[in-house]
């Protein structure tokens, strides 16, 4: 009985390891590169500026 518990550990470990990877795997709504992109195009606006220090 013992012997049998202990296949069925990873038989469960497997089980669950499939259930997980169809979850994390799953079509999520796609938002675009959009505000990431204006974000980006801010920084370097930002950068890009010359500042009067001296």
């Amino acid at each position: 009985m013992a012997a049998l518990a202990w296949l069925l550990i990873p038989l469960v470990a497997a089980i669950v390891a499939g259930l997980w990877g169809s979850w994390a795997n799953r079509t999520r709504k796609v938002r675009g590169d959009g505000p990431e992109l204006d974000g980006y195009a801010r920084f370097r606006e930002a950068m890009e500026k010359q500042h009067s220090r001296t």
